[in-house]
């Protein structure tokens, strides 16, 4: 019974040293054994991490998440889907994000200094065969200013970035050229039958 009692004050000061005491114990007897049980609180284990490609219901590729321990080392790092965010990657991607976002002012400043061409030129001339009083025959297209615009700058235009108001007499016109999400050139369109 000595040996029992030197054990259970050996194991209430080791219990002591972690922060507990004798009430959050539970003593168990077996005679001439105490065995002191106490439980521990599991912990919620989580990774942060980084998609490399899209996961339905999780998220899109370079999105940064915190995930299951479990999730991640059974399902997405063995398939190749997501890495774990080291101090390495974050600074890589923030390098990866500022030249991504230099790359775009470089592109919107391009798309400025055309604009402002396209804007200096004066009017671009449309020539059509002419009919009663205004009328002209057929309409001016998307198509017929940037064939006049490739003639006249040699810049090559996608007609899909061009806006024309519905065009079927003679006069003067606005046409909008969409170069960029930010950047809109506003030009003259005059046509005049022959």
């Amino acid at each position: 019974m000595a040996s029992a009692t030197v054990t259970a004050s050996s194991t209430l000061s080791w219990l002591h040293s972690f922060g507990g005491t004798r009430n959050e114990a539970t003593k168990v007897a077996d005679r001439n054994r105490v065995f002191v049980v106490f439980a521990q609180k599991k912990a919620k284990k989580t990774r942060k991490i980084m998609l490399k490609e899209d996961v339905e219901y999780l998220g899109k590729k370079g999105q940064l998440l915190d995930v299951k321990a479990g999730y991640f080392r059974n399902y997405l790092f063995p398939m190749g889907k997501a890495q774990i965010i080291t101090p390495a990657l974050l600074k890589e991607m923030k390098m990866e994000d500022e030249r991504i976002e230099a790359e775009k002012q470089r592109v919107k400043e391009e798309a400025q200094q055309l604009a402002l061409i396209f804007e200096t030129v004066g009017a671009f001339k449309v020539k059509r065969k002419g009919g009663k009083g205004k009328q002209i025959f057929g309409s001016v297209t998307a198509q017929d200013l940037v064939d006049i615009i490739k003639a006249q700058l040699q810049r090559d235009v996608d007609k899909r970035i061009v806006s024309l108001p519905e065009i079927r007499e003679t006069g003067e016109y606005i046409a909008e050229l969409k170069l960029h999400p930010e950047v809109t050139a506003r030009v003259r369109v005059n046509v005049y039958a022959n």
